[in-house]
């Protein structure tokens, strides 16, 4: 029962980001837990994880590495990019660049195990990703946006290391003096997690009951095509470089899929609600995409097949 209300994790965002729209008073009151209800996030990813997780990033360095650069340098240009053509103003390219810089979201370790990637290298992109966003995040956004907006860049620095680094070393401490006792509890913390970021994204929501009646449904374009390049350009130019498919899978998943719930907290606690709607829309498209395209390639298994003489890994 426990995995079937989590795998409806679109449908909960969904259902509740209708009920704030429709009722935004229930939640507007709800703006200053944001910040806290993230920090239950990163918390519950920091207890799936080990010490062993970031060892494992020197058995797979070249891959990670393509990975990390792949991150942090095709979804922001692709953000800016769409937020350009779209013709967006100066919030929600702000909104637009934060769910691009910001690391891979934790939903993307779900999708690469359903997908038959290989969960270790993505677990190892997430955690590492996570750290090095503390300082890229703020940094690139800056960099791209940082002379029509003012962005403080030392503040968020602060508030990544205290929302995002503290809680993530916090859980892995944890994990390793109780692991026993974590990994009992181990199937409920995506439940947490989840209702973590449903309960931000209706936040979000109500605070934009008005804008989105307006710019929602350009906005939704522009996160869903913002993901899409994310998918193919992390599968596409992993595979041009000769990686096998299940790496490609695994990076496709790491690029595409954001830690949005995290932009949409930025961007709510240094700008404004109208740039958090990129973040909460981004939210719950990611996993509905992620989940189609997991569900595709889960009955698609790898296989070796011999082509002129040679072994081809293919999907």
């Amino acid at each position: 029962m426990l995995p079937l209300v989590i795998q409806l994790f679109p449908l909960w965002a969904l259902l509740l980001s209708v009920l704030a729209f429709v009722q935004p008073e229930l939640f507007v009151g709800l703006k200053g837990q944001i910040v806290p209800l993230l920090t239950v996030i990163m918390l519950c990813m920091g207890l799936t994880l080990s010490f062993k997780d970031f060892r494992n990033v020197l058995a797979s360095r070249k891959a990670l590495l393509i990975g990390v650069v792949l991150q942090f340098s095709v979804m922001p240009l692709v953000a800016l990019l769409i937020a350009t053509l779209f013709g967006f103003d100066a919030e929600l390219t702000v909104g637009m660049l934060l769910v691009g810089s910001v690391a891979g979201g934790t939903s993307s370790n779900v999708m690469c195990y359903l997908a038959k990637g290989d969960t270790a290298l993505s677990i190892s992109m997430t955690a590492i990703s996570t750290l090095l966003g503390v300082v890229l995040t703020p940094v690139l956004v800056a960099l791209l946006v940082g002379q029509s907006v003012d962005v403080p860049v030392q503040s968020m620095l602060i508030s990544l290391l205290q929302v995002v680094v503290a809680p993530v070393l916090l859980g892995v401490v944890i994990n390793y003096l109780a692991g026993g006792l974590i990994r009992k509890l181990e199937p409920v913390l995506p439940l947490f997690s989840m209702t973590a970021i449903v309960l931000i994204i209706a936040i979000v929501v109500a605070l934009n009951a008005g804008n989105i009646a307006h710019i929602g449904g350009i906005v939704a374009l522009a996160v869903v095509l913002h993901n899409s390049c994310g998918l193919l350009l992390g599968y596409g130019i992993t595979a041009l470089m000769g990686f096998d498919r299940k790496v490609c899978r695994t990076i496709a998943f790491e690029v595409g899929l954001q830690n949005s719930g995290l932009a949409a907290a930025l961007a709510m606690k240094f700008f404004t609600p109208a740039a958090a709607l990129p973040g909460t829309l981004f939210s719950v498209w990611h996993n509905i995409s992620g989940s189609l395209l997991a569900g595709y390639w889960a009955k698609k298994p790898l296989v070796d097949t011999v082509v002129s003489g040679e072994i081809v890994n293919k999907a």
